[in-house]
């Protein structure tokens, strides 16, 4: 979970193993993503995410997702 002006870039270096977290999971499917007007704003809402209540909320929003597996 981050933000990125470049979101291709991203997954890209994360396929690459160029990113410690994620580097055991590859390769890594994009299932979501939102798109901020500013960095500010994208970061906030990074924050939530990583809350629990944000964490709640993407699991619901996801759980069809989920169940597709």
């Amino acid at each position: 979970m981050g933000y990125t002006n470049n979101l291709k870039k991203r997954l890209e270096e994360h396929n690459a193993g160029k990113n410690f977290s994620t580097k055991s999971r590859m390769p890594l499917k994009l299932i979501y993503f939102e798109a901020c007007l500013n960095e500010d704003d994208a970061k906030q809402r990074e924050k939530y995410f990583k809350s629990t209540i944000g964490r709640r909320y993407l699991s619901k929003r996801l759980q069809n997702w989920r169940k597709a597996l």
